[in-house]
């Protein structure tokens, strides 16, 4: 049986409570949390388990005294509990002697939640434990799909340790290779060299700069539920509503914007874990960045909470399907539209009896947009980039 004790501390309450109870109505009353991990017993019930991490040294080479979790607890546990799933709190990871270590721990947690169908919620730490994340879905017989919220790609030397900088290199050249798809969510130019955005199209990775993701923030709901595992840093969000963060930046999301983001990636059925990262205590205002990251985590729970239960592949019949043909001739596009949530997929022609890992990937998320697009007699960019990775 797998011993969580051995790479997790229990929640410290006092830390948390200050000198008030939480109300009937708040998180912190609603949910189980792990205060004794001696004594905890993981029930297979639970549908999200927050995991706590204050590993930092991807990014500065050192740790932080300030405990980012504690400090996100605060303001998330005296939230109002709207859910409808059951929620565990299993503590704080214990940092490993080397940050190797840390990721070897993460992912053996990872790895046995989601052999339970029990989503992780990964709060707090560097966003290069978006490696150790990835990492827990190896050995699954099925290529995976990344989608990272952050203002940069993190290509970085791939020849170097693995940090912040380059953990999507380190991604990118794994072998057994099991990445599918990654997608960047509101990267800023300047941040971002075009040898790195020529590398990303040659994958044919998708990448959506920051003015267009906010002119048409709904376009991105079908990119997250294309997601597998979502890393969600906070530098992704401008300094004036997030403060505390490892890399602060005049321009990003506005925080209501990073809360939508977050609710879409709840509703998605394929998303299967998720990490926020980037919060730096020590660096925040009155509280205003911990604030902010519980009310993005309080959006993700609405949103799984909310959940449909939807992926046409598995059945067609609650689904309204509608074939475009393109004026070539050559190719036809068939779209399927949810009669419960009119959500919009597409499906992508390849004989999956050859290859049996690709055929998550056959039906894409998509848009109305897309399916306009496609009547318009023009080839919806999803629909291209898809066919050529199963080429």
């Amino acid at each position: 049986m797998f011993q969580f004790n051995e790479f997790l501390s229990p929640v410290d309450l006092k830390k948390i409570k200050s000198e008030k109870d939480f109300l009937p109505h708040q998180i912190g009353s609603c949910i189980s949390i792990n205060t004794d991990s001696n004594q905890f017993i993981l029930n297979t019930d639970y549908k999200i388990a927050i995991i706590g991490v204050d590993e930092n040294r991807g990014i500065l080479h050192e740790n932080t005294t300030d405990s980012a979790p504690d400090e996100i607890r605060k303001y998330l546990y005296r939230l109002t509990y709207n859910a409808s799933v059951s929620i565990v709190d299993l503590g704080n990871l214990k940092n490993g002697f080397t940050l190797n270590d840390t990721y070897f721990a993460l992912k053996h947690i990872l790895k046995e939640l989601l052999s339970k169908k029990i989503l992780p919620l990964i709060i707090g730490g560097s966003r290069d434990l978006t490696y150790a994340n990835f990492l827990a879905y190896e050995n699954k017989d099925l290529v995976v799909n990344l989608v990272a919220v952050d203002s940069s790609f993190r290509i970085g030397n791939s020849e170097v340790e693995i940090n912040a900088e380059n953990y999507l290199s380190k991604i990118i050249l794994f072998q057994p290779n099991f990445l599918f798809n990654y997608s960047n969510i509101g990267y800023q130019s300047y941040f971002v060299s075009k040898q790195e955005t020529d590398l990303l199209d040659k994958l044919y990775f998708d990448t959506y700069r920051l003015g267009v993701t906010r002119t048409s923030i709904q376009e991105s709901e079908p990119i997250i539920r294309n997601a597998d595992f979502i890393s969600f840093d906070i530098a992704s969000i401008r300094q004036s509503d997030a403060p505390g963060n490892f890399c602060p930046s005049p321009n990003g999301f506005f925080g209501d914007e990073a809360c939508v983001l977050s609710r879409y990636a709840g509703l998605s059925d394929k998303l299967s874990s998720i990490g926020f990262y980037g919060y730096a205590p020590e660096k925040d205002i009155h509280g205003q960045t911990a604030h902010l990251y519980a009310q993005i985590v309080w959006h993700f729970i609405e949103g799984v909470s909310a959940r449909k239960n939807e992926f046409p592949l598995a059945d067609k019949l609650g689904y309204t399907k509608y074939t475009v043909s393109l004026k070539s001739g050559t190719t036809e596009i068939v779209f399927y539209k949810s009669k419960k949530s009119e959500r919009w997929w597409m499906d992508i022609p390849y004989p999956s009896h050859q290859k049996i890992q690709y055929e998550r990937q056959l039906i894409v998320p998509c848009s109305y947009n897309d399916y306009k697009v496609a009547c318009d007699d023009e080839m919806p960019d999803r629909w291209w980039l898809t066919f050529q990775k199963l080429r």
